[in-house]
């Protein structure tokens, strides 16, 4: 509580369990920006307002504020994304560690909504810090936050009048759902122990509706298929009358505020706003102001196939439970964000959804000469951005096919100030007339009418949008996304022009290339793309022509946008004439950034994981057949010049021993002619005499007659 005078506040330190998930975090969020004391005072016009609602960038300059809470807690997962309001974060590894964290808090809040294993460390921790009452420094809290499915099947206060709402007062009358019992037995526990030495251990129990904003909890997942639009209309499940107390996710973090400052009397408070929506009511909100603007119902038992359900998240969807938070209107100063419920605040409820989950539209458009690649570029674009291609043509012929449909079979519920048959009738006559008239083309008044209901539609405000080669004139641009605020003020040319940023793209991309560029690149096109398109040669080089003309006087297309403030950037196509346009699809994509959307789909991831895991093991069986192939080829190789060399050296062989036999002829006809005869004499003579050393005899003998050779 806040000091008078200059003493020192002393900032409470607040625990919450499992920090890092979606209510605990934007609990955190909220207090850690909070003073101690402050909902104690009256709220000044824009000051509490203002330092509530500071964003993470400014934490560092309001931490530095005295008596400001300081946030610590648990982390469900510690490898996930950091948060930057804690002052601590802690990994519990037994329970003896989680108990000294808890009594250097003055505040312990265990939030058992989201998570039912939490359920059994809250009991322990409100037990465990009664037992240390004694060793206590200073007074301390203990918050249980637990789900209002502990009422679920609680009996009417009155049988003859089943809308009374149940309050605070009727808390010993509550009967739990059968997947809530040991949440009941929480609460009673926590109860029974605030009761022994409340001057020193106070607890309380919030029975809290179904959390929504930022990110929107339980609700994200009709949220979710809105934004995607992937459905023609979102599913409510079985009759849809069942009512469900709902709370603002930061109107629940004024009421634990609120404890903490005022420590009530009261150890039982219900958080609920004002509304009483049924769920049919809530998701057809959701999505007229998000998505396709239908419902279908389906059974209940169709819930259990959502795999983004829990079966807790289905209990809570399914009860019917009407209550009213009493208490908190009467006692608490609390700054509502959403007092009235999800559905008067639907606006602003969804500009923090996407903002929080970083869902903001891309809006790109693309411009150039006729035979650029604006539309390839734009469909590369829309691949990767996950955005939605609009070019005039499909535009216009979209817009007529609906107004065809919308006369063939009208909707069943018109809304107040919508358009009428007659009018769409009208439209559509008018339409096909001017089109007869001008051979087939379209003017200027409907086309930007066309265009802009497209750029209006759920689908481009949610995602985005890139527009493919329009507008083309300054004329034509400032019709188009003019601002309707800025009517009454009439607008110089020395003046910026007024525009509409939610549909005004937020990056131009010129792309350039010169006359003869252009031209190369249609001649060389196959006839059969040519034929009856706007690249037929006389087609061509008339759009081309205009195009130039257009562009050549001060007032063009992109010195609007200069105007605007939304410079263009210039790409030069020319310098490389690649098909897939890669180099200039990175510059784009460089120059627009990152994504803006939930990515991947878990079935998209695993059949990306899947086709990455096919093209790595294609990849493999192709290395490995062309190794294969490789050595086979070598092996041939080898075996040939093995063959070869064998062939080689016979022939060798061969021709040595036709050489040798050659030149031994004349040795031969030597030797036959001239020792032979000698030498069988002085054979015949050693064998008539036989001496005792022949070999001596016979050299004699050959050497006495020895014929002369001249």
């Amino acid at each position: 509580m806040a000091e008078e005078g200059d003493r020192t506040v002393r900032p409470k330190r607040i625990f919450i369990n499992s920090i890092d998930s979606f209510t605990a975090r934007n609990l955190g969020k909220y207090l850690s920006v909070c003073i101690a004391g402050a909902s104690l005072e009256e709220a000044e016009e824009g000051t509490e307002e203002d330092e509530n609602q500071a964003g993470p960038e400014d934490g560092a300059k309001i931490k530095q504020k005295q008596g400001l809470f300081q946030i610590v807690g648990t982390l469900s997962n510690p490898q996930g994304k950091k948060l930057n309001f804690p002052v601590e974060t802690y990994t519990i590894s037994n329970r003896d560690e989680l108990l000294s964290h808890l009594l250097e808090s003055d505040v312990i809040v265990y939030n058992i909504t989201e998570d039912p294993s939490q359920i059994d460390d809250a009991s322990w921790a409100a037990s465990a810090l009664h037992t240390e009452i004694e060793n206590f420094e200073s007074q301390k809290i203990f918050i249980l936050l637990s789900p209002v499915m502990t009422w679920a099947r609680s009996k009417p206060l009155d049988p003859d009048d089943p809308e009374i709402p149940f309050t605070e007062d009727d808390y010993r009358r509550r009967r739990c759902h059968s997947n809530f019992k040991d949440h009941l037995s929480a609460e009673k526990l926590v109860i029974k122990l605030g009761k022994s030495n409340k001057g020193k251990f106070s607890t309380y129990v919030i029975a809290s509706g179904l959390p929504y904003g930022a990110e929107e909890g339980i609700l994200h997942t009709f949220f979710k298929e809105a934004w995607l639009g992937a459905t023609p209309a979102l599913p409510v499940f079985g009759d849809g009358q069942n009512i469900f107390p709902l709370i603002h996710i930061t109107d629940l973090a004024g009421v634990i505020q609120s404890i903490v400052d005022q420590r009530p009397r009261t150890h039982y408070l219900v958080a609920v706003d004002d509304s009483m929506h049924t769920l049919e009511e809530i998701v057809k909100c959701i999505s007229t102001h998000l998505g396709p603007g239908k419902v279908q119902k389906v059974s209940k038992e169709m819930a259990f196939l959502d795999k983004e359900l829990t079966q807790l998240e289905i209990d809570h969807l399914l009860v019917n439970l009407r209550m009213e938070a009493v208490f908190l209107k009467e006692n608490f100063n609390i700054n509502w964000v959403s007092q009235t419920g999800l559905i008067e605040n639907i606006e602003s409820v969804i500009k923090d959804y996407k903002q929080s989950r970083g869902l903001l539209p891309i809006r790109i458009c693309i411009l150039g000469p006729p035979a650029v690649g604006k539309t390839t570029v734009s469909k590369l674009l829309c691949k990767h951005y996950k955005l939605h291609h609009i070019h005039v043509k499909d535009v216009i012929t979209d817009a007529i096919a609906n107004l065809e449909s919308l006369l063939k079979s009208p909707p069943e519920e018109e809304e107040e100030g919508e358009e009428g048959p007659e009018t769409w009738q009208e439209l559509l006559d008018s339409v096909k007339e001017n089109m007869d008239q001008n051979g087939g083309n379209l003017d200027d008044s409907y086309v930007i009418r066309f265009v802009k209901e497209k750029l209006r539609s759920l689908p481009c405000q949610n995602q985005g949008y890139v527009l493919d080669g329009y507008p083309t004139t300054y004329e034509q641009a400032k019709e188009l996304f003019h601002s309707e605020e800025g009517e009454e003020e009439e607008e110089s040319r020395s003046k910026a022009p007024q525009f509409d940023k939610t549909i005004t793209p937020e990056h131009v991309i010129s792309l350039d290339a010169s006359d003869e560029f252009l031209k190369n690149r249609v001649i060389n096109l196959p006839e059969g793309v040519v034929a009856g398109t706007d690249y037929a040669q006389d087609r061509f080089l008339r759009a081309l022509a205009m195009f130039r003309e257009l562009n050549t006087e001060d007032e063009t297309v992109l010195n609007y946008f200069d105007e605007a403030e939304i410079h263009p950037l210039h790409v030069d196509v020319s310098k490389d004439d690649d098909p897939l346009y890669r180099d200039i699809l990175k510059e784009i994509i460089k120059a627009a950034g990152e994504p803006r959307n939930y990515g991947l789909t878990a079935e998209e991831m695993a059949e990306l994981e899947l086709r990455d895991a096919e093209k790595s093991l294609a990849l493999q069986a192709e290395r490995k057949a062309e190794q294969e192939r490789m050595e086979a080829e070598e092996e041939v190789e080898r075996i040939a010049r093995w063959e070869e060399w064998n062939s080689c050296h016979e022939e060798v062989k061969r021709q040595e021993q036709e050489l040798l036999e050659a030149q031994s002829i004349p040795l031969r006809n030597y030797l036959m002619k001239n020792v032979m005869p000698t030498l069988i004499e002085g054979l015949n003579e050693c064998c008539k005499v036989r001496p005792d050393d022949p070999v001596d005899y016979l050299a004699e003998y050959l050497f006495k007659n020895s014929p002369q050779v001249e």
